[in-house]
């Protein structure tokens, strides 16, 4: 199952002077969606729109983002994962761009991935990468087009491993090729400072509001890859997957999954309400 909105339109097809193809000039973002509701669509939106704003694309009405969401949605009653995308538009060659550019808007509904409730019951394997996350202030928390980085980490899994760990130029561990990382240690969570790179996902925005609001501890700070193998338990999180525990890293095995499963239990019932509030 796949389906394309373009500017509204159902195409398949982008022309080959688009921006977003030639440089990676957008932003993205990916969206659960239970039935015919996309989960969290207002942080999405708000983080999309803010890393537009860093790149000083124009963002649409959110109107038209919900209308393309909508259409594409209609009738659906099962899960499936919603991608939307917006580059600086058509342009000519070179790197400077016209401000009156008009942005290309694209609406993408792909099917449930069938790994999920395998990951979420079982657990993952994972590995540190050698692929380093790009440095840049200006553009750390941006859910750009260019995920290069990921790309080439994401070459080094094979078939052993489920997720890798990319770490910055100083050897801190920053977040996974998809997601996010946490270590829970005695009732608390410690999680990467994203301040230099690395993207903060909306599902950890939710975990770290869920640890406020239940008086768990939470410390945003440098992490080692030692620290990450000494841990007792370890789980990563995004916008698909939830909360999901780390069974293995490297050569080391973990067997608790405490603080995972409770995170979850939460964010269940936060995506219930959320469900229930758009019905």
């Amino acid at each position: 199952m796949s389906k394309v909105l373009i500017n509204g339109i159902s195409s398949g097809y982008v022309s080959v002077t688009d921006r977003g193809l030639h440089y990676g000039d957008g932003v993205f973002e990916t969206i659960a969606c239970v039935g015919n509701h996309p989960l969290f669509i207002r942080q999405h939106l708000d983080r999309m729109e803010s890393g537009a704003r860093k790149l000083k694309i124009p963002f649409p009405d959110r109107q038209l983002f919900l209308d393309d969401i909508n259409c594409l949605l209609r009738g659906s009653s099962s899960n499936s994962i919603v991608k939307l995308i917006l580059t600086r538009g058509y342009g000519k060659r070179g790197y400077r761009y016209e401000t009156t550019q008009i942005p290309t808007r694209i609406c993408i509904l792909s099917a449930w991935p069938g790994y999920v409730a395998h990951w979420r019951e079982h657990g993952i394997t994972t590995r540190f990468c050698q692929t380093q996350v790009s440095t840049n202030h200006q553009l750390a928390g941006i859910k750009s087009l260019n995920r290069l980085d990921s790309v080439l980490a994401s070459s080094e899994l094979g078939q052993a491993f489920n997720e890798g760990f990319l770490s910055d130029i100083d050897g801190n561990v920053i977040e996974g090729t998809m997601s996010n990382i946490f270590i829970a240690s005695n009732d608390a969570l410690v999680t990467p400072d994203l301040t230099r790179c690395g993207v903060n996902g909306i599902m950890r925005e939710q975990i770290i509001d869920i640890a406020h609001n239940n008086s768990i501890k939470v410390e945003t700070r440098n992490i080692s890859r030692d620290e990450l193998l000494e841990s007792s338990e370890i789980f990563i999180s995004n916008s698909v997957i939830g909360a999901c525990v780390v069974k293995q890293l490297e050569h080391q095995f973990y067997n608790t999954d405490n603080m995972t499963k409770t995170i979850n239990k939460i964010l269940d019932k936060r995506i219930e309400a959320d469900a229930k509030a758009a019905a």
